[in-house]
């Protein structure tokens, strides 16, 4: 008999499992996406025959990859981020520290960035002011 969510859903018990088609579908991703993330061992879905079964927890991993990603992080960032989460005893606060540090800094990037595209909105915004003034005056010369 071939696999089936329903067969991955019996060997889980209460919380139901995703094929990777369901969990690429519900994170908005595509299939291959998930695999290289767990190829990369950030995400390690279960076995049920050949096929990939996504728990609620490797859902959750996932978004917090996205996130990462989108906010600028490195995969190795990302997989230390995720490893802080996984081992949530006390011992862990120089890693804690060692993550917000690597937060600072994206976010003093980032408003370093914002600040530079601030900047070149005003000039381009006075460049564009400028042009029409002589238009204007070649309208009217």
């Amino acid at each position: 008999m071939p696999d089936s969510v329903a067969n991955m859903n019996e060997a889980q018990g209460s919380d139901p499992l995703k094929s990777i088609a369901e969990a690429a579908e519900a994170l908005g991703v595509t299939q291959r996406t998930l695999r290289f993330y767990e190829d990369k061992g950030l995400i390690s879905p279960q076995r049920v025959g050949t096929m990939r079964a996504y728990s609620k927890r490797e859902m959750g991993r996932m978004q917090l990859i996205m996130r990462g990603k989108r906010l600028g992080f490195s995969i190795r960032e990302i997989g230390e981020f995720l490893s802080l989460y996984d081992n949530e005893e006390g011992g862990k606060v120089e890693q804690m520290r060692h993550l917000q540090n690597q937060i600072h800094q994206r976010l003093t990037e980032l408003e370093e960035h914002r600040d530079a595209i601030d900047q070149t909105i005003r000039e381009l915004k006075q460049m564009h002011t400028e042009a029409q003034e002589r238009i204007d005056t070649m309208d009217h010369g």
